[in-house]
């Protein structure tokens, strides 16, 4: 892949360093397994399962098909790290310059560009796969999609190209809800259309607090991340807006979903933190403050914790509704 043209030199620099210390360091089977699991970006894949078992629990109501969900779970993360391992491989030159990610194995020399590509595509095989002959064909699809719109959507076209990348990008990361339901039904129906809502709204605000807190690298690769290309003002307007949208969102699966009054209360209450802490930034703007002043990654720490609460209070509710 080409190098940004002004980063030409600093990554050159940075490749014949790397290379050097890796060959300098003969690495153990231990280690490589290590470096080929990190490339898959496990934290990010137990944000997707997350919402993945959840959604399962509620399309069954109550305790789904023991195989059908071990199937599921184990498929799609092999899904999940096919995606991460791909997207790794494209922003490997960007990746090598930027400080929240040069630590990755592929800017590190720890695994070869090759060695990646190669592993991702069998990752995504295996999972394609595994899901159509142990779930069904539909999870399988919606699946695959997920994988070729991350890769070729987001990671290929968006990401460098517009302030809206996590935007439409994030449609990847909202398919496991609607993977987990259809292993279970076979099909679609409103309810998970609303839970991929609360995550395709809830993505936005999440990634950009934390483009706010590495501005500056996503600017020196020329990643036109709101926070780059936007004033503090109008990127926590767009937090809010978003923010709102979430929480009215999350609200619509209590009568869609025919929940108990226990999911919409857990909601209510989450919702009120979420909006609290992100007008809490708002005010602090207002106050004077900019930066890391705003404590952006206050909310994005907290919108990890907002997610995984709000779809165990799916799990929960579905077991007692």
């Amino acid at each position: 892949m080409t190098v940004l043209t002004n980063k030409q030199t600093m990554t050159t620099l940075g490749t014949a360093r790397g290379a050097a210390a890796s060959a300098a360091a003969p690495r153990s089977v231990g280690a490589l397994v290590k470096a080929y699991v990190a490339l898959t970006k496990p934290r990010i894949i137990e944000l997707l399962l997350i919402t993945t078992l959840p959604t399962m629990f509620l399309a069954a109501r109550g305790l789904p098909d023991a195989w059908t969900a071990i199937a599921t779970m184990l498929f799609g993360t092999l899904s999940a790290g096919s995606a991460n391992v791909l997207n790794c491989y494209i922003d490997r030159d960007i990746d090598q310059t930027m400080r929240r990610t040069r630590r990755r194995p592929l800017p590190k020399h720890e695994v070869s560009p090759k060695g990646a590509l190669l592993f991702g595509v069998i990752l995504g095989t295996l999972s394609t796969l595994g899901l159509a002959l142990s779930v069904n064909v539909l999870a399988a699809a919606l699946s695959l999609a997920a994988i070729l719109f991350y890769v070729l959507v987001y990671s290929m076209v968006l990401k460098r190209r517009t302030a809206q990348n996590i935007v439409w990008g994030g449609i990847a990361g909202c398919m496991p809800v609607m993977i987990g339901w259809a292993g279970i039904t076979g099909g679609v129906s409103w309810a998970p259309v609303v839970l991929f809502g609360v995550v395709f709204f809830w993505t936005p605000p999440h990634t950009w607090t934390l483009a706010m807190r590495y501005r500056e690298d996503y600017a020196s690769v020329e990643v036109p991340m709101l926070p780059v290309i936007a004033t503090e003002r109008r990127v926590l307007r767009q937090i809010i807006v978003y923010t709102w949208a979430t929480v009215l969102c999350s609200l619509l699966l209590w009568p869609v979903a025919g929940t108990s009054l226990l999911y919409p209360a857990v909601a209510a209450v989450l919702g009120a933190v979420c909006l609290f802490e992100v007008y809490a930034m708002l005010a602090r703007l207002n106050a004077g403050k900019t930066g890391l002043d705003l404590r952006p990654m206050r909310f994005f720490h907290w919108s990890n914790v907002y997610l995984a609460i709000l779809f165990l209070a799916v799990a929960v509710d579905s077991l007692i509704a």
